[in-house]
C-alpha cells in the first residue's frame, strides 16, 4: 500500500504522553496514515515527570505533530470499577486489566464515531506483567469488543496478525518487533524519530501501583461509600490519619498544600486551623463528634510551630455552622503513630 493510499485510512491512536505511545504516533505518521489521537486521564495518572500530568504531555505531543486530540476523563465511574475490579489488582491497588478494558470500550465508541479503520497503541508485548502479556492483551481485546482491531506498532512484527494486516491496511515488515521490559530499543528508536531528549525516558505511570498511595486508596474505599474524584485527588496531599471508622483527617505539610487543602474542602467537611501559631490546614472528613474534634485538634497542634507542651488554640469551621474553638496541647508522636494511614 502506498503512502497516498494510507492517507485515506483513518486511524485512532491512544496517546498517554509517555515515550512508547509517542513512538507509535510518530511511526504511524511516518507511514502516512490519517492519525487522530485519544488521551485518557484519571485521578491517578502520572504520565510524565516533565509536565503537569498526562493531558499536558499528550497535548504537547499532539500539537508538535499537528494532530487533533480528544481527551476522555475517567472519573467517578473509574472509582466504582476500582472497588471491585473483575480481574483484581496488581502489586498495589492497580486494576490494570479492568482499566484497559474500560479504556478500550470508550475507544471503540470514538473509533466508530470518527469512522476510523483501527486503533493503535504504544503497548509493548511482555513489558508490563499485569496488562501486556500476550494472554492478557487478548483478554482485554475480547472483553472490550476490540478483537483484532488493535495494532501495536512497537510489537506487531512478533504478534499474531490483526484485521488491519489481513485486510492489507498495514504491512508487517514496517512494524517493529520490540518485546520485554528493557526500554533501550525505544530510547534508540525515539532518537532516530527525532523525539526530544527530555522525552526519551518518559513513560506512563499510575499512582495506584505505588504501595503508599495504595494504602490510602484502600482505606478511602473501605470507609467512604460516597467517595468521588475530589476525595481521590486529596489522597495526593498531606499526612492522613484514621481517627475512627467514620472519620479521618488530612494534615497539610507545607504552605502550598495548605492552600490546596482549603480549596478542596467540601460542604460536609470541617476545616481546622491553628490560631495562635503557624500551623497546618487540616481537613476533617466524617462526623466531628466532641472526642474526635479534640483528637484532631491535638494532632493539628503537633504539626504547628509551637513550643512543646504549649497550649494551642484550634478553630473548626464547617459549612453552615458557627466556628468552634478548642485549646489543646499537642498529641505525642507515640500516640499519633497508630492513627497514621500512611
Amino acid at each position: 500500500m502506498t503512502t497516498m493510499e494510507r492517507k485515506n485510512i483513518k486511524t485512532l491512536g491512544l496517546l498517554s504522553g509517555g515515550l512508547d505511545s509517542h513512538i507509535a504516533v510518530k511511526l504511524m505518521l511516518k507511514l502516512g496514515y490519517d492519525v487522530t489521537v485519544l488521551n485518557f486521564m484519571s485521578p491517578f495518572c502520572t504520565c510524565t515527570k516533565k509536565s503537569d500530568g498526562c493531558k499536558s504531555a499528550a497535548h504537547m505531543i499532539a500539537n508538535e505533530c499537528g494532530l487533533k486530540i480528544k481527551t476522555i476523563f475517567m472519573g467517578n465511574e473509574y472509582l466504582e470499577m476500582l472497588r471491585t475490579p473483575k480481574y483484581g489488582y496488581g502489586s498495589g491497588m492497580n486494576p490494570c486489566i479492568d482499566c484497559r478494558i474500560m479504556m478500550f470500550r470508550q475507544t471503540k465508541k470514538v473509533m466508530e464515531e470518527m469512522g476510523a479503520k483501527f486503533v493503535f497503541t504504544g503497548e509493548v508485548v511482555s513489558q508490563r506483567p499485569m496488562s501486556q502479556m500476550r494472554d492478557r492483551l487478548k483478554k482485554i481485546e475480547k472483553e472490550s469488543g476490540m478483537e483484532g482491531l488493535i495494532v501495536r506498532p512497537l510489537s506487531a512484527a512478533v504478534m499474531e496478525p490483526t484485521i488491519p494486516e489481513t485486510m492489507g491496511w498495514i504491512d508487517r515488515d514496517e512494524m517493529l518487533k520490540i518485546s520485554g521490559r528493557s526500554r533501550k530499543p525505544q530510547i534508540e528508536i525515539g532518537r532516530e524519530l527525532g523525539i526530544k531528549k527530555e522525552m526519551l525516558c518518559s513513560s506512563g505511570g499510575c499512582l495506584l501501583t505505588d504501595g503508599h498511595f495504595a494504602v490510602k486508596m484502600k482505606d478511602m474505599l473501605e470507609h467512604t461509600e460516597t467517595a468521588d474524584v475530589k476525595d481521590a485527588r486529596l489522597l495526593r496531599l498531606g499526612r492522613h490519619f484514621r481517627l475512627n471508622e467514620e472519620c479521618k483527617i488530612i494534615v497539610g505539610r507545607n504552605d502550598k498544600e495548605n492552600i490546596r487543602l482549603s480549596r478542596m474542602t467540601k460542604d460536609a467537611d470541617t476545616l481546622i486551623r491553628i490560631n495562635n501559631y503557624p500551623g497546618p490546614d487540616v481537613i476533617l472528613k466524617g462526623k466531628a463528634a466532641n472526642g474526635v474534634r479534640e483528637l484532631a485538634a491535638r494532632i493539628a497542634a503537633r504539626y504547628a510551630s509551637a513550643p512543646k507542651d504549649a497550649e494551642v488554640e484550634v478553630e473548626f469551621t464547617a459549612h453552615g455552622m458557627e466556628p468552634k474553638k478548642l485549646t489543646v496541647t499537642a498529641l505525642s508522636d507515640d500516640a499519633i503513630e497508630p492513627l497514621r494511614i500512611i
